[in-house]
């Protein structure tokens, strides 16, 4: 019999790269921050279900009375993938803020956040670079997408943002990626490339700096197709004014 009070939430995540850290088949730090963001109410289950990288139960009796932690709860729990994929990209970070490397993690991270569409971290005591291949299926994408991150990464250069990580874009691969697989190299729309130092990751700027590079890429997505929908827009208008 059921119960009403336990809900079982089972996750499949996209095929690691070989420079992606595993353990336990889970990216490295997932089951800690996973501890640390749902603490009491969320129990991870060993083995996870058939075909699932991550089964966990849910005690739903563990969600405080007050409304609004509840939907917080809530919430970060409607966000495990993202908890789970960006889990190394925090410990390498938190590990920046104190100007360490962590312990056992190679010279160059892969951090999966799509089927076949990775980025990657090469992490250092003093700084900790961020590589993005930029890719996109749509020629039409491909071109806007090119056009953005190049104004992007101009933009960043002006005074208000000298505090903020340098970015780059290039055409190429940088020298970072060197000996990555060529399959991950295919960027259609060049390479972002963020730096991060240890003042961009003290205190509370860490959660912060964590979701804005782990939603980097949509972020771009979101900016390409909004532009190619004002662009169709225009076209019809024009097409409708001057038949």
């Amino acid at each position: 019999m059921r119960n009403p009070k336990v809900m079982v939430l089972s996750v499949a995540l996209p095929l690691a790269p070989p420079e992606a850290i595993l353990h336990d088949g889970l990216p490295l730090g997932a089951i800690d921050a996973i501890k640390a963001a749902y603490g009491a109410v969320v129990q991870i289950l060993d083995p996870p279900k058939d075909c699932f990288d991550l089964t966990m139960k849910i005690n739903l009796t563990k969600l405080s009375t007050d409304e609004e932690q509840r939907n917080v709860v809530l919430t970060q729990i409607a966000s495990v993938r993202e908890v789970v994929l960006g889990a190394p990209l925090k410990l390498l970070l938190r590990h920046l803020a104190s100007k360490t490397v962590a312990p056992n993690v190679d010279k160059l991270v892969a951090l999966v956040h799509r089927p076949n569409e990775s980025f990657f971290l090469v992490p250092q005591a003093d700084k900790v670079t961020v590589v993005y291949p930029m890719r996109f299926q749509d020629s039409i994408d491909i071109v806007l997408a090119t056009s953005f991150l190049q104004e992007f990464v101009e933009a960043r250069r002006t005074a208000a943002l000298n505090n903020a990580p340098s970015c780059m874009w290039s055409p190429v691969p940088p020298l970072e990626l060197k000996g990555v697989n060529a399959d991950a190299l295919d960027a259609n729309a060049g390479f972002v490339t963020f730096v991060v130092f240890p003042r961009h990751v003290e205190g509370r700027k860490l959660d912060k700096t964590v979701w804005s590079l782990l939603t980097f890429r949509a972020y771009v997505s979101y900016h390409v197709k909004v532009t190619s929908l004002f662009s169709w827009s225009g076209f019809i208008f024009i097409k409708f004014v001057d038949p």
